[in-house]
């Protein structure tokens, strides 16, 4: 079985497939058009997050058996166009859960304790010790959107920090989130009542630009918003708007995706209120050697 790997993957992933007897052909960086004119070559393609497998990608892949995603989301591959080919595409949906899951608590932690804004004074060599003063989050109430395996272990991190856990999940069964010991509600009571708010959902048709200026009107004037999922899930215009109108405003701390956006209004002072990361936040070394 011969495989391509047309994305970055470390040396101990390329030594698993070898070690399976797999003939395996590691070349990154390409084209669509470079990638639809070898891909018939192969029974196996692995991809991570840059490789886009299109329905044209997959018209010339006539040996393709399966695509390997390592990783989690699968919104870069035409899942509907490999099924109907009978191609099997596959995830690691454990490969960053954690990580990601304690990285959005780190980031509402660090928030809350106002840690982005007090660094950046303090490398400016001021000492504005009563301006950033923090809160606790014990008995505070976190707002979950999305409780598949990353949203459900943000969930227990928080239940270990003594918060009240609320959950918008529409697939979600109420017998299992009761097990979870998090209680289901709508996007816009979770909006009301939370006081962290943490996006976990895949990007989907239904997923996408789910979060609205109708939800970050309703937040609380002093919530606080975690985006680690895609950041097409949130309208980001809309969100945008907030910070600088500054409803109090709900300091949202929002990820970017692989291409920065250009918030020409913005001018960057959102960095006044917020803090702003690349997606590549929640990716320790472990997890990326698979």
């Amino acid at each position: 079985m011969k495989v391509l790997i047309s994305d970055n993957l470390s040396k101990s992933g390329v030594e698993i497939l070898e070690k399976a007897g797999l003939e395996v052909d590691v070349n990154t960086g390409l084209a669509p058009e470079e990638l639809k004119a070898i891909i018939g070559e192969y029974d196996g393609l692995v991809i991570r997050s840059a490789t886009k497998v299109t329905a044209n990608i997959l018209d010339a892949a006539h040996r393709l058996r399966v695509v390997g995603r390592a990783g989690i989301g699968l919104d870069n591959v035409d899942i509907p166009a490999a099924s109907q080919r009978g191609i099997v595409v596959m995830n690691a949906p454990d490969g960053n859960a954690t990580t990601a899951a304690e990285h959005a608590i780190a980031m509402m932690m660090a928030l809350s304790r106002n840690i982005p804004r007090a660094c950046s004074s303090m490398k400016a060599g001021k000492w504005e010790k009563k301006k950033f003063m923090g809160r606790e989050v014990t008995g505070k109430v976190f707002g979950v959107i999305g409780m598949g395996r990353i949203g459900g272990i943000a969930v227990s991190r928080a239940q270990g920090l003594k918060m009240k856990t609320i959950a918008y999940d529409p697939h979600l069964p109420a017998e299992i989130a009761e097990k979870l010991g998090v209680e289901l509600v709508s996007l816009l009571e979770l909006a009301k009542r939370s006081d962290y708010i943490s996006v976990h959902v895949p990007l989907t048709s239904e997923t996408k630009n789910l979060v609205s200026s109708e939800f970050f009107e309703n937040m609380k004037k002093d919530g606080m918003f975690v985006d680690c999922a895609r950041g097409e899930s949130v309208m980001r215009k809309h969100c945008m708007t907030h910070l600088l109108i500054i409803k109090s405003a709900a300091q949202p701390l929002m990820y970017l995706q692989t291409n920065p956006l250009t918030w020409k209004t913005a001018r960057f002072s959102v960095w006044i209120i917020s803090s702003v990361l690349p997606i590549s936040g929640p990716r320790p070394v472990k997890p990326r050697k698979m």
